[in-house]
């Protein structure tokens, strides 16, 4: 069991072995059907759309709840290894996170049915449009803002990029800015996804 525990790549493939097994043992109990239909198919992207957004928030608020604010306590001859190895690897799985979540948001949609409806705001009256569109909108702001205000800040601060001091200073703070931004909207936008599922 260590072996698998010691190692990142062996504990995510021994987590999708348990789902696949769950998957098998709960397609067998007595009185279901299972089947690889379009509910299925769309069960099975809702769920990736929840592992990636839980990966995507959850990096968002690791970084404003716990690097962030605790990066003045952090020593100087600390900071080197906190710029060079892990926020690089934090903003790597940040932004693919954010990629996948808007992705696979964007299929259930469609599976679903209600894509153009969410898109317009519930243009076709139903209230159920309105929010889950809300929602998919402040994800839209929030995913713009890691591509191409956050990460591109993020390049010229970890100096990824060549960029001089003052540069790296204002490209840090803007970084900090729109990540609080989407900290903020991250609030609004997950009570829009769950209430859209509570309404009929």
């Amino acid at each position: 069991m260590t072996v698998i525990l010691t190692n990142l790549k062996y504990t995510v493939i021994g987590g999708i072995v348990l789902t696949v097994i769950l998957i098998a043992v709960m397609s067998n109990l007595p009185g279901e059907r299972f089947a690889v239909d379009h509910a299925w198919l769309t069960f099975i992207f809702r769920w990736l759309h929840v592992l990636s957004g839980v990966m995507w928030i959850g990096l968002l608020w690791y970084l404003n709840f716990v690097q962030i604010p605790n990066m003045p306590n952090i020593p100087d001859e600390h900071k080197p290894a906190i710029g060079k190895v892990i926020a690089p690897a934090v903003l790597f799985w940040f932004r693919w996170a954010a990629m996948t979540t808007l992705i696979t948001g964007l299929i259930v949609a469609y599976m679903n049915g209600y894509l153009l409806e969410a898109i317009t705001l519930g243009s076709d009256g139903a209230s159920k449009s309105t929010i889950i569109g809300i929602g998919m909108w402040l994800a839209a702001i929030m995913w713009f803002n890691v591509w191409f205000v956050i990460w591109p800040n993020q390049k010229r601060a970890l100096g990824i990029v060549e960029a001089d001091v003052d540069s790296k200073a204002a490209s840090a703070r803007t970084a900090m800015l729109f990540s609080r931004t989407n900290t903020l909207l991250s609030i609004p936008m997950l009570y829009a996804m769950v209430a859209a599922q509570n309404i009929y």
